[in-house]
């Protein structure tokens, strides 16, 4: 049976300490519900850009996000500068994430063939002829750095395909499998779905694909506020070196892995910083005992400007929210005074808003 060679090495532990602290303050901090719908969205976008970037796509970021949101609103077309085959790649991914969500709502707890297939099917939906979506590889293939053109690797012949990936699956599944933190097991599905390279085309995505969603079924979804795949594509050379760190050191994944994980510590601590300054420095915690309290878009512009400017008129609610009637400012107000987060002081045309204090 496949069997994984590594060693927990200091900086692994200290990359997945810094992963667990960091999912704590984001899965507990107050007040993101009112932005985990932009903060998922915006993460989809940059997991489609990066992800289909390193491939070698050339679309913008503003671009993929003009696809992404016309699918989500399924708007009948979108205008974008680049090539169908570009366009289809952002496409395909993005049902890629939407099929990750499908098998996260499903409760699924085992990964296997099948959802290899049906992933990398949608990968390559309209790219690779359809005998070849979601079918092993029936020839030989080498791996190439997209930005160099340079062979980074050689995976085995088509005939081992099936054979070496029933069996790296058996191991995953296995009770040994499942004794390995969810964050390493990730960091070992993506490594060797890419050095198998089952398929024709696709297997990039496919693998980074796999790994994202051992993540999200094994507890670490963490809001799906993250994307790996901008980790990567910002520095693809030192991506594809720690791939090709397992072959140079016969097998030995542990450079690999801390690679790996302080991609997911550095992302997990971008997203905490920015959860941190949304919920205000985490200065309201006390006040709300630790909840979740959901605010709108205004009511977070309110909060930030009394705690940047300490008190806040409704002149200057007006200035801040041009578009919005005296009547919904007056509400939102009154609606942050009663939940506790704001104190009305003065009266009449002297009325302030302050914060409560911690």
């Amino acid at each position: 049976m496949y069997k994984p060679k590594y060693q927990i090495s200091n900086q692994i532990l200290k990359n997945v300490a810094a992963i667990e602290a960091a999912k704590e303050v984001i899965s507990r901090a107050p007040l993101v519900p009112a932005w985990e719908k932009k903060f998922r969205e915006d993460a989809v976008i940059r997991t489609v850009h990066h992800g289909t970037h390193l491939e070698g796509n050339v679309l913008s970021f503003r671009d993929v996000e003009k696809v992404v949101q016309a699918e989500a609103t399924q708007a009948s077309q979108v205008e974008v500068v680049g090539k169908q085959r570009d366009v289809q790649e952002v496409i395909n991914y993005r049902e890629v994430m939407d099929y990750l969500d499908k098998l996260k709502a499903e409760g699924k707890t085992e990964l296997g063939e099948e959802i290899l297939k049906e992933i990398h099917r949608l990968t390559v939906y309209r790219i690779l002829p359809a005998e070849e979506a979601g079918k092993y590889r029936q020839v030989k293939v080498v791996i190439r750095n997209t930005r160099t053109g340079e062979i980074t690797f050689r995976p085995a012949p088509p005939t081992e395909v099936p054979y070496l990936v029933k069996g790296f699956f058996e191991w995953l599944n296995s009770e040994e499998g499942k004794q390995v933190h969810p964050v390493l097991r990730s960091g070992i599905v993506h490594y060797e779905l890419a050095r198998i390279h089952p398929f024709t085309d696709g297997n990039g995505r496919t693998a980074r694909a796999m790994a994202l969603l051992v993540l999200y079924l094994e507890g670490y979804e963490i809001k799906k506020f993250f994307s790996l795949e901008e980790y990567y594509d910002r520095n693809p050379q030192d991506y594809y070196e720690a791939l090709k760190s397992v072959e140079r050191l016969n097998g030995e994944m542990t450079e690999w892995l801390e690679y790996f994980t302080l991609g997911i510590a550095v992302e997990l601590n971008r997203v905490k910083e920015q959860v941190e300054k949304l919920s205000l420095d985490l200065r309201l915690k006390g006040n709300l005992g630790g909840k979740q309290i959901a605010l709108s878009e205004r009511q977070i512009k309110l909060i930030e400007y009394m705690e940047k400017y300490e008190s806040l008129t409704m002149k200057e609610g007006r200035e801040l929210l041009p578009m919005v009637s005296d009547d919904t400012i007056l509400r939102d107000l009154r609606d942050l005074v009663k939940k506790g987060l704001v104190k009305r002081k003065g009266k009449t045309k002297g009325v302030k808003y302050y914060l409560v204090s911690g």
